[in-house]
């Protein structure tokens, strides 16, 4: 799964990567973003890449509760394009969720110790991402996304059998596709990332309360 990250890049550097010609927000560093909060997704606005905030956790427009995010804010990039909740959005309202790294936990005896997972480049990248924008019974409009996870590569799988899917630039145009409903065609693109690029270490104990959001978290011990 994938249940907190984090995102520095200065908000330039992440609209010339991911290729968004337009961009009008703000997005100070978050060393340890958790659900329910703020974050950044790129989405196809009409044959364009749009860089926009959303909440982290898919609520589905038949959900009359906000707090339904805080169970989907991960879905399986195996059962998505079935799933009541996400087969709508698989479709037609696919997005990558900005990140610079995340965090996964390994049980050592009665404690978890976090480790730090990023790209060997240090660069900033998307997970696959599904969206929605959630109208709530008053009337209020919000969007709110998910983080796709698959099986863990041979470098995150000593730590987590899950991670989260990470999109290679070269297929971010297939993915914001919304043209694209093949099933198979999209699955194809939701696997491990590459062990060979990218890199893991452990990481403060601090990062465990989310409350604690510190350049410190991304520092190897």
């Amino acid at each position: 799964m994938c249940g907190r990250f984090e995102i520095h890049s200065p908000i330039d550097i992440i609209a010339e990567i991911f290729g968004t010609a337009e961009w009008d927000i703000e997005s100070p560093p978050c060393y340890n973003i958790a659900p329910s909060q703020d974050i950044l997704i790129v989405i196809n606005d009409g044959g364009r890449r749009k860089l926009i905030k959303s909440r982290w956790g898919f609520v589905p427009s038949l959900s009359r509760d906000l707090n339904t995010g805080y169970r989907m804010i991960n879905a399986r990039a195996e059962t998505a394009a079935s799933s009541k909740a996400f087969q709508s959005a698989f479709e037609k309202q696919r997005c990558l969720v900005v990140a610079d790294g995340f965090y996964e936990w390994r049980k050592e005896g009665a404690t978890k110790m976090p480790f730090y997972v990023r790209l060997t480049s240090h660069k900033p990248f998307g997970f696959a991402g599904l969206y929605n924008v959630w109208i709530s019974p008053e009337g209020g409009s919000i969007c709110t996304s998910t983080i796709m996870t698959t099986n863990a590569n041979e470098l995150v799988a000593p730590i987590h059998d899950r991670m989260p899917v990470i999109i290679p630039s070269d297929n971010y145009d297939l993915w914001l596709n919304t043209e694209v409903r093949d099933h198979a065609v999209l699955r194809d693109v939701l696997i491990p990332y590459p062990s060979g690029e990218m890199e893991v270490f452990p990481v403060t104990p601090k990062v465990n309360s989310y409350a604690y959001n510190s350049p410190e978290n991304i520092r190897p011990m």
